[in-house]
């Protein structure tokens, strides 16, 4: 094991965060989690982090997370004085977890948490040059084709979305801080879903909501291309890339890291749909000519409420290289079909696929301001 560091994770009850928390304190170090309305970690196994009141006096214990009240939108977190003086003076890192992640938000939304949230976390940072681990998104790359590489960020890119686009410029300020002399490093996970030899996740959104309405049938049709392709990661490999850039700080020092998995195409999903008896099977139609008109009044509605904020992914022909987060940690192995099966297996056993639907004005995932 590495030497025991002293690590905040902002974000620490996200389902990246309470994860990636939960492997740093199993690993020994003293950890102390950001939250905002949350008062306890649990990971993505369902299991309660051992946590406790985060006292200057009582910081450097380890086996339980340590939990500070806070809020990235505000400088300093709205901590007080002494607690962000003490705090700064006793950090070995900071992993910025800390975003919002739901489509479909208001822009501003996404600026104050993901932006200026940033801004105040490297202001943390930069106190004492704390090393920084930034968790941004493998889809800062927008609406391009081809291979993405790890190194690219601002290549003049058109965004499928809002969250795209502020997770692109709080990774702009990072780089600038970086090249400013701040220790920092930047992991861009893909479409985070369940672990990769059970499929298991803690909560089920965005994506799985689009699986669900389409399995469903709620949207039959949807624009697409059978060639096009999202990329899901499990999120035990996400929390693995982490753990190993925090540790291993020194070598991940200016790199950025795609915590990436394989990319499923849109023919996986229709094929692996249609091995479920219960399932109805999407159709994918021209882009250039489809329209929400086509679909029946309450597949137009599912479609313009939810699963118009995802169609972007059904139609990018992308690959991720990930030659240099291959170096820290090997990705597991996430084949389309069979990964995507093992998730729709879980999703069927806990319940979620199958059950009852929610209408539409309610299919989206309420914004969990304790995931900050």
């Amino acid at each position: 094991m590495s030497d025991r560091l002293n690590i905040l994770v902002t974000g620490a009850s996200g389902l990246v965060g309470a994860e990636t928390t939960s492997r740093l304190v199993r690993a020994g170090h003293h950890v102390y989690g950001l939250v905002h309305n949350v008062g306890e970690i649990v990971a993505n196994n369902g299991r309660r982090v051992s946590s406790a009141p985060w006292t200057a006096a009582s910081a450097r214990e380890s086996g339980v997370v340590r939990l500070l009240r806070g809020d990235v939108t505000r400088p300093r977190f709205g901590l007080d004085s002494e607690t962000w003086s003490s705090l700064s003076a006793s950090l070995d890192r900071i992993v910025h977890c800390a975003a919002i992640t739901d489509f479909g938000r208001p822009p501003e939304i996404y600026q104050q948490i993901n932006v200026t949230g940033t801004v105040h976390a490297l202001e943390l940072a930069q106190e004492n040059a704390t090393p920084f681990v930034h968790v941004s998104t493998a889809y800062v790359c927008g609406n391009r084709d081809g291979v993405i590489a790890e190194n690219e960020l601002d290549v003049g890119q058109r965004f499928g979305n809002a969250y795209e686009e502020s997770k692109m410029r709080a990774e702009l300020i990072v780089r600038k801080a970086a090249a400013d002399g701040l220790p920092a490093t930047v992991v861009r996970p893909s479409v985070v879903t369940g672990t990769v030899r059970s499929g298991r996740v803690r909560e089920f959104k965005n994506i799985y909501i689009v699986l669900k309405l389409l399995s469903k049938g709620l949207v039959s049709a949807i624009p697409g291309h059978f060639d096009a392709c999202v990329d899901l990661v499990p999120v035990d490999h996400v929390a693995a890339v982490l753990t190993a850039a925090t540790e291993d700080f020194d070598r991940a020092r200016d790199l950025t890291l795609h915590a990436v998995g394989a990319p499923v195409r849109m023919r996986d999903v229709s094929d692996t749909f249609a091995e479920y008896p219960s399932f109805h099977v999407p159709r994918y139609l021209d882009p250039n000519t489809f329209t929400p008109d086509c679909l029946s009044r309450v597949e137009k509605k599912y479609y313009e409420r939810v699963v118009s904020l995802y169609d972007n992914y059904f139609l990018r022909r992308q690959r991720f290289d990930s030659a240099i987060a291959d170096r820290f940690v090997r990705r597991p192995s996430t084949a389309g079909s069979s990964y995507l099966r093992r998730l729709i297996d879980y999703a069927l056993k806990a319940g979620y696929l199958g059950s009852t639907l929610p209408v539409a004005d309610r299919a989206l995932t309420p914004l969990k301001v304790g995931e900050r």
